[in-house]
């Protein structure tokens, strides 16, 4: 094509040295436009996107991103698992990301994210605590007697049933799984449980802490999804986890009320009562909500903003997993938002609802 265009510019009296440049000029363009469409197709990114995500939501996490994959034609490739906070201190050391799912809102500020905090986070789902258990043959006498002490407690509903219960949990008679606090938003959330269980049912908030570190019956490792395993082995017998994730790895659970299980956003304000001091900062409190944000330096950010807003606009499909969609979404920020997000607040499917 250039050769042609040379000879009929040479023809119309243009100089040699003018012509050189133009075809030059010409075969980059077309060396670009060649190397641009082999690299990036129709314009999607050859390779996945990068996704992080709280480890007990990785479920929820890879059913998202491969409806969004298959009506994008953006590549899929399985989520990054891990403790909200482990993944929060990989991303702000550097380590490549396009889209962060936590289950902590802390986790989605500076203190955690350092540079790569973008200013803004996404609700999506609501969650709760629930307290799975196993049959697993070999179980310690005092398995049959808590469980039986669950069943009068949830019949009754009545203060002293439910202390019964609590007491003989952590009694030490049994194992109790709780995921490491600074690693694992579940495992700070498993004394937070204890501490409005002591504040409702016996006057004390340190009282079912206290026994359960007293009698030296908690078990934990780096995230809840890693106490699954020994759980179903019968090595312990009940563990704090979300109840989106009992559902998805098929454990059997306790629901807990809705008064300790930190599940009902009318609640907030007790739940705001309770704390548990991390290496982190102090963890608050409140309704168990799942995040999304896109890091300040995210890889295909493009792609992954496009990622947000379909999940935002397919919160209710959470609801297989035991989670209760929030719809509107829940947009809290410190800064500008993109356009996309800023788009979701114009439509209203996401709402102002705070800081990070």
């Amino acid at each position: 094509m250039g050769l042609h265009i040379a000879m009929r510019l040479t023809k119309r009296g243009v100089s040699t040295v003018a012509v050189a440049v133009i075809v030059i000029l010409i075969v980059v363009a077309s060396v670009g436009t060649y190397a641009y469409f082999t690299y990036y197709g129709t314009g999607k990114p050859k390779t996945p996107l990068i996704i992080y995500t709280a480890d007990l939501y990785t479920r929820e996490a890879s059913y998202l991103y491969s409806g969004f994959s298959n009506s994008t034609g953006v590549p899929y490739a399985a989520p990054n698992g891990g403790g909200s906070n482990a993944l929060a201190t990989q991303i702000s050391q550097g380590a490549p990301v396009s889209v962060f799912i936590s289950v902590a809102k802390s986790t989605l500020g500076s203190a955690d994210l350092g540079t790569q905090y973008s200013g803004w986070g996404i609700a999506f789902a609501a969650d709760q605590m629930t307290l799975g258990y196993t049959s697993a043959a070999g179980q310690p006498g005092a398995f049959q007697q808590i469980l039986n002490a669950y069943q009068a407690a949830s019949s009754s509903n009545s203060t002293a049933d439910w202390k019964a219960f609590f007491t003989d949990l952590v009694s030490g008679s049994v194992r109790v799984g709780i995921s490491n606090p600074n690693t694992d938003p579940a495992g700070f959330r498993g004394w937070l449980v204890l501490e409005a269980a002591g504040a409702r049912y016996a006057g004390n908030s340190s009282y079912f802490t206290d026994m359960l570190l007293q009698s030296k019956s908690n078990f934990t490792a780096s995230s809840a999804s890693d106490l699954v395993a020994p759980l179903q082995a019968g090595q312990i017998q009940f563990l704090f986890m979300y109840k989106s994730a009992a559902i998805s790895d098929h454990v059997q659970a306790l629901d807990l009320p809705n008064q300790v299980n930190l599940g009902d956003p009318a609640l907030s304000s007790f739940y705001a009562q309770f704390s548990y001091q991390t290496t982190s900062g102090l963890q608050t409190g409140g309704p168990i909500y799942l995040y999304v944000t896109v890091p300040k330096d995210s890889t295909e950010t493009t792609y992954a903003l496009q990622l947000v807003v379909y999940i935002v606009q397919h919160s209710s499909d959470m609801s297989q997993f035991g989670m209760v969609p929030l719809s509107p979404a829940k947009l809290y920020n410190s800064t500008e938002v993109p356009a996309p997000i800023a788009q979701l607040l114009t439509s209203g499917a996401l709402v102002e609802s705070g800081t990070i």
